[in-house]
């Protein structure tokens, strides 16, 4: 029997398993393709592809920078030079901060920490139930799986449904946390617009855009660009973006060309994903939740904040909990 399973492979995922490993059995199951969660690369042909997730890391805490400058020191990781415009003016720049992305796509982190373990992808969980001393996961492709600790990664919706009646600390489920989502389009263009590795919009559709062929991974004789909408517009398109993939996009395109003074050109390759639960804008009150007794864990960077660093130092407090009770 599994020592810990553990559910998503996100920054989250993968670093608590990565702590785990040391001591005991560990394995991860996921519901995508791959791994990385919200730094998710979107692979287009052979190096060539998107962050359609998580653009950059900028750490803040003095124990994350120790790990990303661990991570630069060994390739994993690298610097995204180039000219960052910043166009927001409600926001404030702080131009000290680093974009630190993936040597070959923001997902690296999470490969990096997982690659010694049992990974298990295109696996969702559907329902767990305790049974005496373990716990019995059922996923939606009738696979079933027993392990003696349960650790969740999910954004707070889903892992409100799975673990309603095993949360001894119900204010987690209590919390009225809003999930905010984001649309993300990715597409080729054939003509050179500028040499700008991003644009930082002010806009209440379009928030971001990025040149992937400025990230240095790959050499191609068209632009591959990468587009985030806001949070806000994004709230409003979700639910309905399966269905309006096509009119989301267009959307989002045409303000690209409208906010760079570009004339529009044919596109190719458009690509569109939505993100019902990007990010949590609020912290939580606690970092993880760790019930001893049942041996449930839940982290996540919905516990701390919206960056991907969040994760980081949740995945780490749910680790020091489950060794204090050991």
């Amino acid at each position: 029997m599994i020592d810990y399973c553990i559910i998503g492979s996100g920054i989250s995922g993968s670093t608590i398993a990565n702590l785990l490993k040391k001591k005991y059995q560990v394995a991860i199951y996921d519901k995508a393709r791959g791994p990385g969660g919200r730094s998710s690369f979107k692979r287009f042909d052979k190096k060539i592809g998107y962050d359609h997730g998580v653009q950059y890391i900028s750490p803040k805490t003095l124990k994350f920078k120790k790990f990303i400058n661990k991570l630069i020191k060994l390739r994993i990781l690298k610097k995204w030079s180039g000219n960052h415009l910043f166009l927001n003016n409600k926001i404030k720049e702080n131009k000290k901060h680093q974009k630190i992305i993936g040597t070959n796509g923001n997902n690296d982190i999470s490969k990096y920490l997982i690659k010694d373990i049992n990974c298990n992808f295109e696996s969702e969980l559907k329902k767990i139930k305790r049974k005496n001393l373990y716990w019995e996961l059922k996923f939606t492709n009738n696979t079933k799986i027993n392990c003696k600790n349960l650790i969740l990664t999910c954004p707070h919706p889903q892992t409100k449904k799975l673990t309603i009646n095993y949360l001894k600390d119900k204010s987690i489920l209590k919390n009225k946390i809003k999930m905010n989502a984001n649309i993300t389009v990715m597409f080729t263009l054939k003509k050179n617009i500028e040499k700008i590795s991003s644009y930082f919009f002010d806009d209440p559709i379009l928030g971001w855009a990025a040149l992937e062929n400025s990230k240095n991974r790959f050499k191609s004789r068209f632009n591959h660009w990468t587009l985030q909408s806001t949070s806000n517009w994004a709230n409003k398109k979700i639910n309905k973006n399966k269905k309006m993939k096509s009119i989301n996009s267009n959307i989002l395109i045409n303000k690209f060309f409208e906010l760079t003074n570009t004339k529009k050109e044919k596109l190719n390759n458009i690509l569109n994903h939505g993100w019902k639960y990007s990010y949590n804008p609020k912290s939580l009150k606690i970092k993880s939740y760790w019930d001893k007794k049942i041996k449930l864990g839940i982290c996540g960077d919905w516990f701390v904040g919206s960056r991907l660093e969040s994760g980081w130092i949740s995945a780490n407090d749910l680790y020091d909990k489950i060794k204090k009770s050991n």
